[in-house]
């Protein structure tokens, strides 16, 4: 069969630019990633909540038993997300950025995908403005009920539900 589909090559789309092994256990990391966010939310310019929400405008949109959330990232920010409590898709659609995990260090570029799985907390620096799209397996569409499903307050809480 010669169809076009056959003859591209899209393993790119899920190949970092660069990517560096971590040097740190799953503990130090997640003890690493935890003291940073305190750290940088305890400074007077951090933004969270609403004024943060402003920055990075956030779109939602649920088609049958899913929710899709695209987020817009300006140059130049750091970023540190919310502990993820279910594996899911991760798409960077726009930008480049360098994400750092449990897995170590990598530099993305759009067009990427990947697996998020249970359990990442990262931290993100947008060399560009970036869009970055997740989904989620969820027929709620009240984001309180969704965060409540997909999000962990804590590793701590992550340890008890896995």
């Amino acid at each position: 069969m010669n169809s076009i589909a056959r003859r591209i090559d899209t393993t790119y789309l899920n190949n970092a630019v660069e990517s560096y092994p971590s040097v740190l256990t799953k503990q130090e990391y997640r003890d690493y990633i935890t003291n940073i966010q305190e750290e940088i939310s305890s400074r007077e310019d951090s933004v969270e909540g609403e004024e943060a929400n402003a920055i990075n405008p956030v779109k939602h949109t649920y088609a049958d038993g899913l929710y899709i959330r695209e987020i817009f990232m300006p140059r130049g920010e750091i970023v540190i997300s919310k502990i993820h409590k279910i594996a899911h898709p991760f798409f960077l659609i726009k930008g480049k950025i360098s994400v750092l995990s449990e897995d170590g260090e990598k530099l993305l570029q759009a067009p990427y995908y990947t697996i998020t799985q249970a359990g990442t907390k990262r931290m993100l620096y947008t060399h560009t403005n970036a869009i970055v799209v997740t989904v989620h397996r969820t027929f709620e569409t009240d984001l309180n009920k969704i965060e409540d499903e997909i999000i962990a307050k804590s590793f701590d809480e992550l340890e008890v539900k896995i």
